[in-house]
C-alpha cells in the first residue's frame, strides 16, 4: 500500500504543485541573489586562482624542496620525508604534476576555509549546550546527504567552476573540525579551568591561554579528517569544473582507461597518506607535549 493510498487526501498534484513551487522559488532566489553571492566569493576565487598558477609556475625542485621541509616539520620523521620526495618525484615523472598541484590548490584553500569556520563553531558549541543542539542535527546532514543532491543548489547559484566546487568540499569536510574542536575544549579538566579562574583569568583568557592550547591534539586530529575528506571530494569536485587529479580520473571512468584512472587514483592515493601522516605525527607530538606539560 502506497502512501497515498493510506493518505489520499494529499494527492499527487499537490506532491507536484509543491515541487514547482520550491523549484520556482529557487529559481527566483538564483535570479535576485546569485550575481551578489558570486561578487561575494570573487575574491576568493582571485585568491584560488593566484595560489594555482603559482604552484603550476613555481620550478618542481622548489615545491618539493618545501613539500618536504613542511613534512619534517610536522613529522620529524627522515623515512616520511623522503617518501614525501619520491611520491612527487613519481607524481611527475608521469605526467600528472600540473593535475597534482592544482588539487593541492584547491585543497589547501578548502582546509583554510574550513578551520577559519569550524574552529569559531567549535568553540560556540563548547560554550552553550543550546549552540551544540542546534548545529549537531546541521552537521549529521551536511555529513549524510549524498555530496550529489547539494551539488544541485551549488550550480544552480554559482555555474560551473571553482568557488562552487570549493563550496561542495568545504560542506563536505566541514564537520570533522567542528565535532572536534567542541569535543576537544570540553574534554579540559575541570580543576584546570578552576585553576585558570582561581589566577584571576578572565573568560578570553582561559580559552585561549588554557582551553585552545590543551584541545589542540583533538583539534589537529578535526583538521586531519578534514583534509582527508577534502580529498575525497576532488573527483566529485571536477564534475563541477574544478581542474585536479579528478578529472583525469572522471575521464577515465567515462572512456573505460583503467591505466589513466589507476595512475591519478593512486595519485590522490599518496597525497592522502602523506597529508595523513604528516598531520598525525604532527597531532601525536602536540599529545606528548600536552602530558609532559601536566608531568611539570
Amino acid at each position: 500500500m502506497s502512501f497515498l493510498t493510506e493518505f489520499p487526501e494529499m494527492g499527487r498534484g499537490d506532491l507536484r504543485d509543491l515541487k514547482k513551487g520550491i523549484d520556482a522559488g529557487f529559481r527566483d532566489f538564483s535570479r535576485a541573489y546569485g550575481e551578489g553571492i558570486e561578487a561575494f566569493f570573487y575574491p576568493l576565487l582571485k585568491f584560488m586562482v593566484w595560489f594555482e598558477k603559482l604552484l603550476v609556475n613555481t620550478p618542481w625542485p622548489l615545491i618539493i624542496i618545501v613539500l618536504a621541509a613542511l613534512a619534517w616539520l610536522g613529522s620529524r620523521n627522515w623515512k616520511l620525508v623522503a617518501g614525501t620526495v619520491v611520491a612527487f618525484l613519481v607524481i611527475g615523472y608521469f605526467g600528472m604534476w600540473e593535475d597534482t598541484m592544482a588539487t593541492l590548490a584547491i585543497i589547501s584553500v578548502a582546509t583554510i576555509v574550513c578551520i577559519g569556520i569550524g574552529i569559531p563553531f567549535g568553540i560556540l558549541m563548547a560554550r552553550s549546550d543550546r549552540v551544540q543542539s542546534a548545529i549537531t542535527p546541521i552537521l549529521d546532514v551536511m555529513q549524510t546527504i549524498p555530496s550529489f543532491v547539494y551539488l544541485i543548489p551549488v550550480v544552480m547559484l554559482l555555474g560551473i567552476g571553482k568557488v562552487p566546487g570549493l563550496m561542495a568540499v568545504c560542506i563536505y569536510a566541514l564537520p570533522p573540525i567542528v565535532r572536534l574542536t567542541n569535543l576537544g575544549i570540553r574534554l579540559v579538566d575541570a580543576e584546570v579551568m578552576e585553576a585558570a579562574t582561581a589566577f584571576g583569568a578572565n573568560y578570553r583568557q582561559r580559552l585561549w591561554g588554557v582551553q585552545v592550547p590543551l584541545a589542540l591534539p583533538n583539534i589537529f586530529a578535526g583538521v586531519n579528517q578534514t583534509i582527508m575528506m577534502a580529498l575525497a571530494m576532488v573527483v566529485i569536485a571536477s564534475m563541477i569544473g574544478v581542474k585536479g587529479l579528478g578529472v583525469p580520473v572522471l575521464r577515465a571512468i567515462s572512456n573505460q582507461y583503467l591505466a589513466l584512472g589507476l595512475m591519478n587514483g593512486l595519485a590522490i592515493v599518496a597525497l592522502a597518506i602523506i597529508f595523513d601522516r604528516v598531520s598525525q605525527q604532527y597531532g601525536k607530538r602536540l599529545q606528548k607535549h600536552r602530558e609532559g606539560g601536566h608531568g611539570v
